[in-house]
Formats: C-alpha cells, structure tokens, sequence
C-alpha cells in the first residue's frame, strides 16, 4: 500500500519559531557531497557550465538562454571561482557574498561569431582556467569536465591540462538528496497540487487548450513556482503523446496534464494528472485506469532500501504488450527516474539517476538508497479512444518510498460534470 510523505507544515518564508528550509545548509551540504564524490575518484577540480549544475555547486543561480555562458572552476581543497556572463557580472557578486571569487565568464554563442573567431575566444578561455589552476598547483592534476562542448574541450587540452569526463560525478552526487533538498521538492510538488485545483475549476466543455494552460501556469506562479509549466494532451492525441495542439475540448473527452518542469528553487517537479469532461468515466475508462494505477503503485511498493530498479521493473509490462518491437518506443512513457537539480543541458526536467524501465533495468539493475527523489509514470489508452496517464513523486526512507503527492490520484478526476 503506498503511503505518504509528512505534509508540509510551514511556507518556505524565513521565521524563527519553525524550521523550514535552511539555504545555507543546503548550499553546504551540496558542496561536500560533490566534493565527497570527487575526492573518491581522484579528481581535484571540476570545470562545469550548465545554469542548474553551477547552482548545485555554487548556489548562484545563472541562465541557459545561450550554452556555456556561465561556468564554475569546482575545487576540493580549494574555494570555486565562479565565472559569469556579462548580463550578471557587474551586479550579482554583491547579493552572494559566499562566493570569494568571481570573473567574467568567456563564451561564443554556439559559434554564430565565425570558427576562427570562436577558435579564439576558446583559447583565451582555456588559457584562464589553466592560470586558475595553475596559481592553486594543479595544473598537472586531472581536470573533470562537465557539459562543455567539443571546442571547450579541445582548446582545454591544448591548453596542456588533462581533462576527463566530469557528468558521472555530477550524477553520483546529485543522487542522494539531502533534506533541503528533499523539502525543495515537496514544495515543488505541493505547488502542482494548486494548479491541479484550477484546472479542475476551470476544465468544462468548450474550454480551449490554451484557456486550461493558462489557467494553470497562472495558478503554479501564484503558488511561488520558480518556473511554471503546463502541457495538456485531449482528444484524439492523448491516447499516445504527440505535440500539444490548441484545441475546443469537448464533452466527455479523456485529458491529462503535464505539470513536469515546475520548479521550486530549481528543483523540478515532475507530475500527471488524467481528468475527464462533463461525465463519469464509463466501466471500460476505469478499467483502463486501474491497470495503470496498479502499476505504478507495485513499482512505489517496490522501491526500498536492499531492492534494485530491476525489483521495481518488474511491475511495467513488457513493451510488446503495446505493440511495440522495442524497448525504446516506451522510454519515458513507462519509467521511473530520479529527479533533481543537476541536469545535462538545455532540459526543461531535471532527470537525476537512477532510472527504471525494461530498457535498462534488468540487464544493469541500479540499487535503491536512502534520500533518493524517484518520479514514476505510466500510460494506458487506445488510438481513437482516448488514454490516461498518472505520475507521482517518491522520496526513498527507510521504511520504503513514500509519495510526496498529496492531490487525487486514485481515480481519474471528473471536471465540468
């Protein structure tokens, strides 16, 4: 039976007579697992861009609106320097005075400056961070590299520094979740539950799509979302993804909505809801509910400290049981995967280790820990009949997964009825 995380008990605002979230500590304790981490495999300085990953290590919250254009120079022994776009440099440093040392951050915008002239900004880019390392004596040690492209990398190594591959760590660390972090992703998810309400509140025949988007990002901003998202699949589409279309919802149409990428602190949730319109659902809608409810509930039921992704696997059914040849026609349709703060860039949901699905799984099982977030989802539905699909969040405790997932789930939620 799946039980529940303990409710929130406070907003996440400052105040003396409640313990809410602790941001220093949560910069704190990111910061000496990372190092934790690095420390194990022998890499002394970590160079990373990526607006998330530099925010896991740093605590400055940058943007991705171009790649590459903030980056952090990540030490064990050391204190990081950050490097920053010139949209924040002459601001920002004064608002975070836990970070020491602050440069301008060198970039070339995907190359829409010319090669040679990208060739040579790399290569004044590279010279900085040997210098940085040079000046701390590391410059004969390895550097970990995490997300660059494949200019960076190269220049780096001209640079004569050695440089491997730095994701796996960011990975590993970002893994486990401490408590802040957990209680980020609570509210992450909590706040979906606000635009849930509206969408119920609003969602009647003749609706658009457009109308419950809205409606629903509005409702996610109000609630203190850091960045709103809102995907709806009616009609004739939402039996097997397509691409959202705008669209009149009519009576008695199946919808589920996407909530995934709502982020509180950078912390993405990752959520569905499936509703139906003007009506009850009929014996065969429910039916088809049930199946994928039962599912996801064996897969939370599955999800322990001793069990791996392979125990938990076996609760979705295999991908030929859709009329699929492959595996890989059901990757992120049926799955379960970790989620977080650390992402490999752009994305719009931050996937975090460990991932279960029939694709991986049972061949290279990943064990269950204390502290992991894990996001579950399924579908069901039939071309030309319409579909359902549902995803919760669970945190890992010691006495199993327990769902931080507070709004209806068991049953599909009937609007406008």
């Amino acid at each position: 039976m799946v039980k529940h995380i303990q409710r929130l008990s406070y907003l996440p605002s400052l105040t003396d007579y409640s313990e809410t979230i602790n941001t220093a500590r949560l910069r704190e304790e990111r910061i000496k697992r990372a190092r934790q981490v690095m420390r194990q495999q022998g890499i002394p300085a970590m160079l990373v861009t990526g607006a998330n990953n530099i925010r896991y290590l740093t605590g400055y919250r940058g943007v991705d609106f171009q790649r590459q254009l903030d980056h952090v120079l990540f030490f064990v022994e050391h204190d990081p320097v950050v490097f920053i776009h010139a949209g924040h440099y002459q601001t920002i440093p004064a608002f975070m005075p836990w970070i020491k040392h602050w440069r301008i951050g060198r970039g070339w915008l995907q190359q829409i400056c010319g090669p040679e002239a990208a060739r040579e900004e790399a290569k004044l880019f590279a010279e900085e961070i040997r210098q940085e390392l040079h000046e701390r004596g590391l410059t004969g040690e390895k550097l970990g590299v995490a997300c660059y492209d494949d200019l960076a990398k190269t220049a780096l190594a001209e640079a004569g520094l050695t440089i491997v591959d730095a994701w796996p760590l960011l990975l590993e660390a970002g893994t486990i979740k401490t408590q802040d972090e957990i209680a980020c992703l609570k509210e992450a998810v909590s706040i979906c539950g606000i635009a849930y309400q509206r969408i119920l509140e609003i969602l009647k025949p003749g609706v658009t799509v457009a109308q419950v988007t809205h409606a629903s990002r509005n409702a996610l901003t109000e609630g203190g979302a850091e960045v709103p998202s809102t995907a709806i699949w009616s009609g004739p589409q939402n039996a097997w993804r397509g691409s959202p279309v705008n669209r009149r919802i009519e009576y008695g149409e199946l919808l589920y909505a996407s909530l995934c990428g709502t982020s509180y602190m950078g912390y993405t949730a990752c959520n569905y809801r499936s509703f139906i319109v003007g009506r009850q659902p009929n014996d065969r809608e429910k039916d088809m509910y049930k199946r994928l409810m039962d599912r996801i509930n064996a897969a939370i039921d599955a999800t322990k400290v001793g069990n791996t992704t392979a125990d938990a696997v076996k609760a979705f059914p295999k991908a030929s049981t859709r009329g699929c040849k492959d595996e890989a026609e059901v990757l992120t349709v049926e799955i379960g995967h970790g989620i977080g703060l650390v992402t490999y860039p752009p994305s719009l949901v931050n996937y975090n280790m460990p991932v279960i699905n029939r694709q991986w799984s049972l061949k290279n099982p990943q064990p269950f820990d204390k502290g992991m977030v894990i996001a579950y989802e399924s579908l069901e539905g039939e071309p030309g009949f319409g579909g359902v699909r549902v995803e919760n969040v669970v945190v890992v405790t010691e006495d199993g997964a327990e769902m931080m997932d507070f709004f209806p789930r068991d049953e599909i939620l009937v609007a406008g009825a």
